[in-house]
């Protein structure tokens, strides 16, 4: 078991795109339950299955298996919740971290967050000029909320 924690922000402009190439993100979730969350993401031509814990603080347990990409496709297309998560993700590097930067699609149109992980939930870290409002402990911004509330509703 590994763990996962994370910083997430709004982000406040555009400066952004010109810092990184983003890549297709397709993901569903065959469970979005706070105390289990087990999804399928398809990113380029690979694929994972990742179950998550219950977040606490900005901290939560995480499993993450590498998964045939047909077997994939085969979750998103007949079993996972609708709608599926579409976003691009840019990966931009700031001084010693990466910060993952999701322009959502489809339903969730429009909404565009910086997650950056950290190896503490204490640890100290510079943000971008474009960086904004933080919204870690926000559930509405949860990828897995955002299935039931998608953003174009708000």
């Amino acid at each position: 078991m590994s763990v996962e924690i994370e910083r997430k922000f709004l982000v406040t402009d555009e400066r952004w795109k010109t810092m990184g190439q983003g890549v297709l993100l397709r993901q569903g979730y065959l469970s979005s339950s706070p105390e289990r969350i087990v999804r399928v993401r398809i990113e380029g031509e690979g694929a994972m299955l990742t179950i998550k814990g219950r977040t606490v603080g900005a901290t939560r347990s995480e499993w993450e298996y590498p998964i045939p990409l047909e077997d994939a496709q085969a979750f998103l297309d007949n079993l996972c919740e609708r709608p599926i998560i579409e976003k691009y993700r840019y990966r931009i590097p700031y001084q010693g971290l990466t910060w993952e930067v999701d322009e959502f699609l489809g339903e969730n149109s429009g909404l565009v967050v910086a997650e950056v992980e950290l190896e503490s939930e204490d640890q100290a870290f510079a943000k971008p000029a474009w960086i904004g409002q933080e919204v870690t402990h926000d559930a509405r911004y949860y990828n897995a909320n955002l299935l039931r509330h998608p953003y174009v509703r708000w």
